[in-house]
């Protein structure tokens, strides 16, 4: 790993995150009824699916967000995977087995991305530092 190959997986994870909760945003009522839908005959009560459904886009935009310039970016990343792994906990729960696959990557990268911080020598967080 180096700084370079670092700032790609974080851009690339970044960008992931940002952009679902990006299209996601201006459709909010929709995907939440999307998404009720979708778990209506889980295990899961549509009165835990409801606030998650609304709090999911706003999550994924502004964890997308740090992750992407940098700012608070462990943080970022932890609060990330625990999103993904609460994703992951719902596709099981709907037997969505087929975005399992695309999930358990993510959480790879953020794994990852944690585990080599000291490589996150572009970001926001750095020059706020070197600032002080």
């Amino acid at each position: 790993m180096n700084k370079t190959t670092y700032l790609l997986l974080r851009l690339a994870i970044g960008t992931s995150m940002f952009a679902h909760g990006l299209v996601r945003l201006p459709k909010l009522h929709g995907f939440s009824n999307w998404m009720l839908g979708s778990f209506s005959k889980s295990m899961i009560p549509l009165l835990l699916v409801r606030p998650f459904s609304y709090a999911l886009p706003i999550a994924e935009f502004t964890i997308g967000l740090l992750i992407l310039i940098g700012l608070f970016t462990r943080q970022a990343l932890f609060a990330g995977g625990v999103v993904m792994i609460l994703l992951l906990f719902g596709t099981c729960m709907i037997e969505n087995w087929n975005a399992i696959n695309t999930q358990l990557i993510h959480i790879a990268f953020f794994a990852v991305l944690i585990q080599w911080i000291n490589y996150n020598t572009f970001a926001v967080e750095n020059k706020i530092k070197n600032t002080h």
